[in-house]
This record gives structure tokens, C-alpha cells and sequence, in this order.
């Protein structure tokens, strides 16, 4: 053989190497290709079955419909802000209060009335519900309220102490004695031993600041949130036998709350930094 011959023959075989070696080499870049575009469909498919997941967890855990909330009348206005921040915040909900005397809340609770939320003026009164045991779980104290005297607007008969509304001709009202403001106004006096005859009792804490700010009363016993509530309706003065009956205020679960999940919620609110900013903007004080 030639050796032109010798050399055609090594090129033909190098060439059906390379060949070889190039088919290979494809094969591989096609098989690569092909798993990764088998892993990226994996993954996506993956991404979406999560993202799926994802937004029907959000979707069932969405709060909706109303709660029901019964609080002690000298929570209206706060608590009617931070009804108004719940339902801004939970789109699709409502918050229904009934304000009224602590203890007429209690007596609708247990007598049946549908709620979801009771938040009493005192653990007295809490204890009316919790031993029926129409509570959720035990009730926590969210605040405290401390007692401050109503008067005129301006302070006309220079009311300055407890002791001034036992004056002769002064029209006083205080609440109750069944309601926790009125029972703190009795726990005062009498660590004054001071006696006192109003002109009227009141069922609530509100009723009996109404009184004054229509004229018909020359000061009340209310808490010191409501003469703050009133704005320049009323003057406040504060006493120093209030220190001495200061009401603790327990929030609770009901048992047989309607929409249980938004009470919760509602409840954690108003435990919550912003429910405490908004209540001790109010007067309330922390436990």
C-alpha cells in the first residue's frame, strides 16, 4: 500500500472517531436538555401545587361575617375605634356592640342572649357569667379604670373633694350600686366615711354623666374615661379615695360564641400595642 493510501485510510478512520465521539456528545447535550427541562416542569408544576396551597389556607383562614360584643358602657368609645381598625383590617367583617351596665350585659348572657364577646367592668361581674360557665377559657384583664367626680362645666359650686358632694343642696347622681362603677363609688366613700344621698341612681356609667351634661345634676361619681369622653360637656376633678377602688376590667371568649374565629381576633386586638395605645389614649389605665 502507498503511503498516500496509508494516510487517506487514517483520515477516514480519525473521522469516523470524531463522528462518533460528536453523535455522543449530542446525545448528551439532548439528554441533558430534555431532564432539564423535565426539572424545570417539575419545579413549576411544584411552584404552582404551593402557590395553590398557599391561597386556599389564605382563603379558609379569612375572617368574615359578625361578632357580637358586649362591653361595660364606659368602653364605648374606645372600643367602638378599634371595631372600626378590625373591621378595616379584616375586610368582610362587621363588629355589632351593646354597650350597657356590666350587669345587665351579664344577665342577657346568661339568660341566653347570642354574643361573642362579653368584656365587663369589674371581675364581679365576669364572675356572674364565668359561673355559669358561659365563658371560653379563662377572662383576662385587658385594664383598669379609676373613678373622677363630673361636675358643670366650669366648676360653679367649687367642687375640690369627695367630701364636697355631701354639701347641702348639691345635686348628685352616681351609678347603681349593682354596677361596677357604682360599687367603686360606695367603696370610696366608705373609706371616707362619708355618706351620700343622690338625687339619683343610674344603670350605667353613661347615664349617669348624661345627667350632668344636660344640666340636671351639679356632678356625678363616673370614671375618669368618661369625663374625657365628654370634652368641655363636663369639668373633671379627681380625688384621692378613688386610688382606693380601682376596677380591673376581664375580656373573655363566650362559649357558645356565633363566629368564634373573629372574636378571637377581636379579642387579640384589643390586647394587641394598638388596642393599649387606643385605650390608654382613652384614660384607661394598664393591670
Amino acid at each position: 500500500m502507498t503511503r498516500s493510501a496509508c494516510r487517506t485510510r487514517r483520515m477516514v478512520q480519525l473521522t469516523g472517531a470524531g463522528a462518533a465521539a460528536l453523535l455522543a456528545l449530542s446525545a448528551c447535550s439532548s439528554s441533558g436538555s430534555d431532564a432539564a427541562r423535565t426539572s424545570d416542569s417539575a419545579t413549576s408544576s411544584s411552584d404552582s401545587s404551593a402557590s395553590s396551597d398557599s391561597s386556599a389556607s389564605s382563603a379558609s383562614s379569612k375572617l368574615t361575617g359578625t361578632v357580637t360584643v358586649f362591653a361595660a358602657a364606659s368602653l364605648k368609645e374606645s372600643f367602638t375605634t378599634l371595631g372600626q381598625e378590625f373591621e378595616k383590617e379584616h375586610p368582610g367583617t362587621k363588629v355589632s356592640f351593646n354597650f350597657g351596665g356590666s350587669d345587665t350585659l351579664a344577665a342577657s348572657i346568661t339568660g341566653g342572649a347570642p354574643a361573642d364577646v362579653f368584656a365587663a367592668a369589674s371581675p364581679k361581674t365576669m364572675a356572674v357569667v364565668t359561673g355559669r360557665k358561659d365563658a371560653a377559657g379563662t377572662p383576662a384583664t385587658f385594664v383598669r379604670n379609676q373613678l373622677e367626680i363630673a361636675t358643670l362645666p366650669g366648676n360653679p359650686h367649687k367642687v375640690s373633694s369627695l367630701k364636697d358632694l355631701t354639701k347641702s343642696g348639691l345635686k348628685v347622681v352616681l351609678c347603681d350600686r349593682t354596677v361596677p362603677c357604682g360599687a367603686a363609688a360606695q367603696k370610696a366613700l366608705t373609706a371616707s366615711n362619708l355618706k351620700l344621698t343622690p338625687v339619683s341612681y343610674e344603670q350605667d356609667v353613661k347615664s349617669a354623666l348624661t345627667k350632668v351634661e344636660l344640666k340636671e345634676a351639679d356632678a356625678a361619681v363616673v370614671y375618669r374615661t368618661d369625663v374625657r369622653a365628654a370634652g368641655d360637656k363636663v369639668t373633671g376633678v379627681e380625688f384621692p379615695e378613688s386610688g382606693k377602688a380601682i376596677n380591673d376590667y376581664p375580656i373573655a371568649l363566650l362559649k357558645n360564641a356565633p363566629n368564634a374565629e373573629a372574636a378571637k381576633a377581636f379579642i387579640a386586638l384589643v390586647r394587641s400595642a394598638e388596642g393599649r395605645k387606643v385605650l390608654t389614649e382613652a384614660g384607661f389605665l394598664q393591670p
